[in-house]
């Protein structure tokens, strides 16, 4: 018997169930089993764009309106939609993605205070996630591009991601698209000057990791250009 599996036979014996379950190690499982479960269910849904965007936007809001229009010329194209599952942007993306009869992906997250999936979602693609950082696998392993509107620190956190990890080499090159001059321009410019410019933290080819657009034509634009030059396929 190896000293791996004497520990774990040891941790049977002198923890209870209840211990075994909340402990470090233990933790490893539980990732594993949504690894899994979001591996199986996504592997053989075909081409995807995710859209990002805040849970707090609402149905009468531009953005709402323009998330939906643009899913649903995505599914136009050929495209499948998958969401955070959630309410806001990402409901606007599920129902524009149904009213086209594509593919229509929510990957929710449990929170404290429960985010619960949007109607738009189809029945059999709606995963449940615990771990932030799985999920986010997901959304990177499965989209053949990232639409981004105008969101909150989540919405933030998946762009600036994306960027990292095609910058670093660590995944694929694929479309990154944010809409809306209006609230991407401050941002855009303080990157040039600051981030860019003044203290030299990225290089000037960093700046075309990302598109910014403002219709759901130039979004849609901006997928199809890219793979008129690339085979679709996963990111890593």
């Amino acid at each position: 018997m190896s000293s791996s599996e004497d520990k774990i036979l040891k941790a049977f014996k002198q923890k209870t169930w209840n211990e075994i379950k909340t402990s470090d190690s233990w933790q490893i499982f539980k990732v594993m089993a949504e690894f899994v479960e979001g591996f199986e269910k996504m592997a053989t849904i075909g081409p995807c764009v995710s859209i990002f965007g805040s849970a707090r936007t609402t149905e009468d809001n531009a953005y709402y309106r323009l998330a939906e229009e643009i899913a649903f010329k995505l599914t136009q194209n050929g495209y499948g939609v998958i969401t955070g599952g959630g309410p806001g942007i990402m409901e606007a993306a599920n129902r524009g993605a149904k009213r086209g009869n594509g593919k229509s992906v929510g990957l929710n997250i449990q929170l404290p205070f429960e985010q619960n999936s949007n109607p738009y979602i189809d029945h059999d693609k709606l995963i449940t996630f615990k771990h932030f950082f799985v999920r986010k696998v997901m959304f990177q392993k499965y989209a053949q591009g990232f639409i981004v509107l105008p969101g909150g620190f989540g919405t933030f956190d998946e762009f600036f991601e994306s960027a990292t990890l095609i910058q670093t080499g660590k995944i694929g090159r694929f479309p990154i698209v944010l809409v809306g001059s209006e609230f991407w321009d401050g941002l855009l410019t303080w990157i040039r000057d600051e981030v860019l410019a003044d203290k030299k933290n990225i290089s000037p080819e960093d700046m075309n990791l990302f598109t910014l657009v403002d219709t759901a034509d130039e979004a849609v634009d901006v997928i199809n250009r890219f793979y008129s030059k690339y085979l679709l396929s996963p990111n890593f």
